[in-house]
């Protein structure tokens, strides 16, 4: 090994704990270093190196730093591979180093209470994490047949959810949202009250701003303290924030395996879509449906079917995962593919939200396609009797408002008008309080008798 490749080794060695990867020995000479011959766009072209899909190289930049990519295609020859992080400092010819093996994730107990970004790095000021194991950053698939049942119910501690929309320990549902309607303070709502035992938060796309705003103010100290955060904010490059949702994931899944109830939430799954939009259209596919290339949509399959129950005996994974509606508009690409996939979809209303009602949760929008196989045929009556009531209450909003209902004339109106207060009641909630799922069903029980 010459002096050069000696030095450059050491820098490897060093920062194995930053890349979380083993890599091979550099003693196999020149024939395991390749070449950069140039960038377009987001895309590099390295020659010189035998790398799968999904490796993860180093490419030494000119003042000698060590940069992470991930090789996510072919052409001829040519390796594309894209940079983890921002691609600053780097000239043609720079060295490309194959880390011999693909994505990895390190994990383990001390993660919680912490916040690391999508690289797997603290970001929380409270030093550097330990870690003593690894799983597959693109996981593992699990034998469908070989999955516990959605059978048991989940508390997430906002009434309407459990009484309305009982969610499953292992069910995945969407939470349909626009832009300033609460769904980041019904999420903090969801991780500080759940009855699971962890919970993995994966803030992916969004601003930078709101990742301390959720941690201290919405999360919160308490909340945090059985919280794993994997922040990959805006500003992260496109493979970055798609390694931050395969990386909560990736966590989640190891929880999962050592037989804990997991809570994921991931916000968002729009902003997952968008940054694996950039790299589809990189490496040079097709735009398909409003410019989102087909691979997107079995990406998102294969991000969402990683959630659910384990094994037999086994914990689960119960997932959440935010969809940005664009212009109120629930049936943009992202949303149908997460509807066809997910177990069900809770929507928040803007007009609601407008109307100070908190959660802002569209009870005749929201569905939960488990709710039947988790909680007992009375509690199911009972849901079914409050939604009747609830949407004769809401076709009939308008023609209360400008006084032409009459009492009287329909019973089933009468009814529901009558229970109207009882019922906004219901369906608000204090950001500060935690409604059990038991109480959940019995202040149900109280207005539908």
């Amino acid at each position: 090994m010459t002096a050069v490749d000696a030095g450059l080794a050491e820098r490897l060695a060093a920062g194995l704990d930053r890349y979380q990867t083993r890599l091979h020995s550099f003693d196999h000479g020149p024939k395991v270093h390749g070449s950069l011959l140039r960038t377009v766009g987001l895309v590099m072209e390295a020659r010189g190196i035998h790398v799968a899909i999904g490796e993860r190289c180093f490419i030494e930049s000119e003042s000698g730093r060590l940069m992470s990519a991930e090789v996510v295609g072919f052409d001829g020859g040519r390796v594309l591979l894209m940079a983890e992080g921002h691609a600053d400092g780097l000239a043609p010819g720079a060295r490309v180093i194959p880390a011999g093996r693909t994505m990895e994730v390190a994990v383990g107990p001390e993660l919680l209470g912490r916040v690391i970004d999508g690289g797997g790095q603290p970001i929380d000021g409270k030093g550097q994490i330990r870690h003593t194991e690894r799983v597959p950053l693109f996981g593992q698939s699990v034998n469908p047949m070989e999955r516990a049942l959605v059978d048991e119910p989940l508390d997430v501690g906002v009434r309407s959810i459990n009484a309305l929309f009982s969610i499953g320990r292992g069910s995945r549902l969407g939470l349909f949202a626009g832009s300033g309607v609460g769904k980041s303070v019904l999420l903090g709502m969801m991780a500080r009250y759940t009855s699971a035992d962890i919970v993995v938060v994966g803030l992916i796309g969004e601003r930078s701003r709101e990742v301390k705003e959720f941690v201290e103010r919405i999360l919160g100290p308490a909340g945090l303290a059985k919280a794993v955060v994997v922040a990959a904010p805006a500003n992260e490059s496109a493979l970055g924030r798609v390694h931050g949702a395969y990386r909560a994931t990736a966590i989640a899944e190891y929880f999962r395996d050592q037989g804990h109830e997991v809570l994921l939430l991931m916000d968002s799954l729009t902003r997952f879509a968008m940054a694996q939009r950039e790299i589809g259209l990189a490496v040079g596919e097709i735009p398909a449906s409003r410019g989102y290339p087909p691979s997107v949509f079995g990406q998102i399959s294969s991000l969402c079917e990683r959630a659910g129950n384990g094994a037999e005996g086994a914990g689960s994974i119960t997932a959440f995962y935010t969809v940005l509606v664009e212009g109120d508009d629930p049936n943009d690409p992202v949303g149908d593919s997460a509807r066809s996939i997910l177990d069900g979809h809770l929507v928040l209303s803007r007009k609601l939200a407008d109307r100070g009602h908190y959660p802002a949760l569209d009870v005749g929008a929201s569905v939960s396609r488990v709710m039947a196989a988790v909680v007992p045929p009375e509690q199911m009556t009972a849901t079914q009797r409050f939604k009747q009531l609830h949407n004769r209450l809401e076709e009939s909003r308008d023609l209360i408002a400008i006084g032409g209902y009459r009492p009287g004339h329909d019973p089933e109106l009468d009814r529901a008008v009558s229970l109207q207060s009882a019922i906004n009641q219901f369906l608000c909630q204090n950001m500060t309080d935690a409604v059990r799922f038991d109480e959940s069903f019995a202040s149900l029980g109280q207005i539908v008798g």
